[in-house]
């Protein structure tokens, strides 16, 4: 047993139960071990919750740039924004560990977010906007990818109109605007 073990286990714990039910006593059992072996790996829950957001958020960074890969403007933004979604629904708990961070000022954890904006910067390079326009660009996308997952998971598109067809017209609406920018 080591450290990426444990994380790991509490992502699955998370991911299958809530995020609120990682605790020290379902990861022991569900890794096997008993609750104070876990201690000489982690220093408590809030270590593993921190690390499970970082573990996380490269996870969605892996996931996002894969997407992208061989991609380019509207092609790599489409492809992350449907990456992004599909990441927060199959993976609930761990998209939750990486919202909800427990601390924004861990240098780990700020060093996984910039390598996630870079990914979108980098899709935002074709565009060729200005630094404070890239900015909220990437502000906006992660707004819309965010809040169309985050919706959807609480259930508040109950209307009988295709759920993904709203997502792309809505990222489409997004590429349309930062190409007249």
């Amino acid at each position: 047993m080591d450290r990426q073990v444990i994380i790991k286990a509490a992502a699955e714990i998370a991911d299958l139960k809530g995020l609120d039910q990682v605790t020290l006593t379902e990861v022991a059992e569900h890794v096997g071990v008993r609750k104070p072996s876990l201690y000489n790996h982690i220093n408590g829950l809030p270590e593993l919750k921190g690390q499970l957001a970082i573990w996380g958020t490269n996870q969605l960074r892996i996931t996002i740039s894969d997407a992208a890969i061989g991609k380019a403007r509207q092609d790599a933004i489409v492809a992350i924004a449907n990456a992004y979604r599909l990441f927060a629904k199959e993976r609930p708990g761990l998209y939750r560990a990486i919202v909800s961070s427990p601390d924004r000022e861990n240098l780990e954890l700020q060093a996984a977010i910039q390598q996630l904006m870079a990914v979108l910067s980098m899709v935002l390079e074709p565009y060729n906007l200005s630094a404070s326009d890239k900015t909220h660009a990437i502000r906006g996308l992660r707004s819309l990818m965010h809040g169309f997952a985050s919706l959807q998971e609480a259930g508040w598109f109950s209307a009988p109109l295709d759920r993904e067809e709203s997502y792309q017209r809505l990222v489409n609406i997004f590429i349309r605007g930062i190409s007249e920018s």
